[in-house]
């Protein structure tokens, strides 16, 4: 029985491959056609954000599903090319200056190998705690930052002109100095499949259940909207010869499935590539198990993290292997996913065959698709994700918090995105390491007439002019028992005539060597004036801790089980 767990653990498609009945592949295949029909045309928008050749982008459609479906722990999460991972794989292999086209989809694929083996490995290792250190507000500023130099980098092909650039004044300059170069005809176009996408959005499915079509058919319709965008722009262009007065269309692209085989391996390629690779890796994590846990919550499931990374490795890998990119879970299709009714991952695995039909009998049909299709396809999904309002919030609930999102949201938009996101690790670790290494204490005090302390300074409470009580309100550990020290120390240097000193420890969980050896410190220094110490409410493991060592011995007051039994042994004057 336990080899049977243990392997369902790592293959979580056994869970749920034995219940599979009809009912449930109907509705894994409904879904799988309506996902289909909105990732043909985000595949290929999203490869063009790359810089990769559009079929690189339904090549990273069709195993990584697969391998998605096998390994991973969403029974919805839809994995394939997301906006901010192919931004930032163009901004890696931008960097690299390859000097021919096939060398740069050889370095994009060998990104999302790498990125596959790190996943993998901090899967194997369950290092998905590590994702806790990123500060949600900064990631979340780092991806409304991306959103906003995504949709800029794609103004270029809506006005038909050439631009580059990895930061927002770049690109705004870039733009600026080549739009006298615009093409009429693709503005016209690109303005006008602009407009119809976002009234798509809005406007279509109201419409349309005010004429009679049952929701269901709606919904399919409206996420069929990209999709009638490429075809009537595709077929304005053949039947009026646009691309002869200006409009850059994709051209030819290969007929057939995805070639499968590794990467090569290329030491100086793949060292340049990891740093990059392990940030992407976290980024498109944090992404995707956020998507995951939120759409679980709504059916009572669980996701478990270490597994997600592992299968979110193997959907790398398996990117990589077929002449992919880098791949994550996607929040707008994960819903649609979600909305139209999956129950397992085989959605996920019927939506790949449907990409590989796409991609063995329709990419001729994808000749004269103009590229400013493609882009206004790609800055309304984007748009989705720009939310400035977290600066508001942040401004009202934290200072702190709000100084790291500006700063990630300035360095992101300033200075590009593998700047942004580095920052907003950094940020995040040190928003961590500054807030435990200041632990907050309360002097605290009776509430008349009730065995409770708190705060002085927020409640009428009753204290004694000898006796001072400190509650901790975080585990003692190295970077915080210095603080500790100083405050104690202030505290006591004063005019009252203090004998004792309590530290309330019920929300210490932990007391490691470097604080203990801090207490120690502040039991010496305290005798020394004749100042006794004590605690109260230590937890039962913290206390076995204690007995481990020589402090208990030394300590020159008692240790109390409640604060109010030190309260009634240490207040009446003696």
């Amino acid at each position: 029985m336990r080899p049977l767990s243990t392997l369902t653990r790592y293959l979580p498609i056994l869970s749920w491959a034995r219940l599979y009945d009809r009912d449930t592949f109907g509705a894994d295949m409904l879904a799988a056609v309506i996902v289909t029909i909105m990732l043909i045309p985000q595949s290929l928008a999203y490869a063009l954000l790359a810089g990769l050749p559009p079929e690189v982008g339904l090549y990273a459609s069709i195993l990584p599903l697969v391998a998605y479906a096998i390994f991973g722990t969403s029974r919805v999460l839809a994995v394939g090319p997301v906006a901010v991972v192919s931004l930032m794989t163009a901004a890696v292999v931008g960097n690299l200056d390859l000097p021919t086209v096939e060398a740069y989809i050889a370095a994009a694929v060998a990104l999302a190998f790498v990125s596959g083996l790190i996943l993998t490995v901090m899967g194997i290792l369950r290092l998905g705690f590590l994702a806790n250190f990123l500060s949600h507000p900064v990631i979340a500023g780092f991806i409304t930052a991306s959103g906003i130099l995504i949709a800029f980098s794609q103004l270029k092909h809506i006005f038909g002109i050439s631009a580059h650039g990895h930061s927002l004044p770049d690109l705004l300059i870039s733009l600026a100095s080549h739009l006298p170069e615009a093409n009429l005809i693709t503005l016209t176009l690109g303005a006008l499949t602009l407009g119809f996408l976002f009234w798509t959005r809005k406007g279509l499915k109201p419409l349309l259940l005010r004429i009679g079509l049952t929701p269901t058919l709606a919904e399919i319709a409206t996420k069929a909207g990209p999709v009638a965008a490429v075809a009537a722009t595709t077929l304005a262009v053949w039947g009026l010869d646009l691309h002869l007065q200006g409009v850059a269309i994709v051209g030819t692209v290969p007929t057939g499935l995805p070639p499968i085989g590794l990467p090569a391996f290329t030491p100086d390629l793949w060292s340049q590539l990891f740093m990059s690779a392990l940030l992407i890796s976290v980024i498109g994590f944090v992404e995707s198990v956020s998507v995951a846990q939120t759409l679980a919550a709504k059916t009572r499931q669980r996701i478990d993290p270490n597994q997600e990374l592992i299968g979110l490795g193997a959907s790398n890998i398996a990117s990589a292997v077929s002449g992919g990119y880098p791949v994550t879970g996607g929040f707008a299709r994960s819903v649609v996913n979600f909305d139209a009714g999956a129950k397992t991952p085989a959605a996920g695995a019927f939506t790949a065959i449907g990409i590989a039909g796409a991609a063995l009998f329709l990419t001729p049909l994808l000749f004269f698709l103009p590229k400013a299709t493609l882009a206004a396809t790609i800055i309304v999904a984007v748009l989705s994700l720009v939310d400035l309002s977290i600066l508001r919030h942040a401004w009202g609930y934290s200072k702190v918090d709000f100084a790291a999102v500006a700063t990630t949201i300035a360095l992101t938009l300033g200075l590009g995105v593998e700047v942004g996101v580095s920052a907003g690790v950094l940020l995040s670790i040190a928003l961590h390491l500054y807030k435990s290494s200041r632990p907050h204490v309360a002097e605290v005090g009776l509430v008349p007439d009730t065995q409770h302390f708190r705060n002085v300074l927020r409640h009428k409470v009753q204290t004694a002019p000898h006796l001072v009580t400190l509650r901790i309100d975080e585990s003692l550990f190295f970077a915080n028992a210095r603080f500790l020290e100083d405050y104690v120390y202030d505290r006591v240097v004063c005019d009252e005539p203090l004998s004792d000193v309590v530290l309330m420890c019920s929300a210490v969980n932990e007391i490691d060597l470097s604080a203990l050896e801090s207490i120690e410190a502040i039991n010496t220094r305290l005798a020394e004036m004749g100042i006794r110490l004590h605690l109260s409410e230590v937890k039962g493991p913290v206390m076995d801790r204690l007995r481990c060592s020589h402090f208990l011995d030394a300590l020159s007051g008692e240790v109390y089980l409640a604060q109010y039994d030190a309260w009634t042994a240490l207040a009446p004057v003696r």
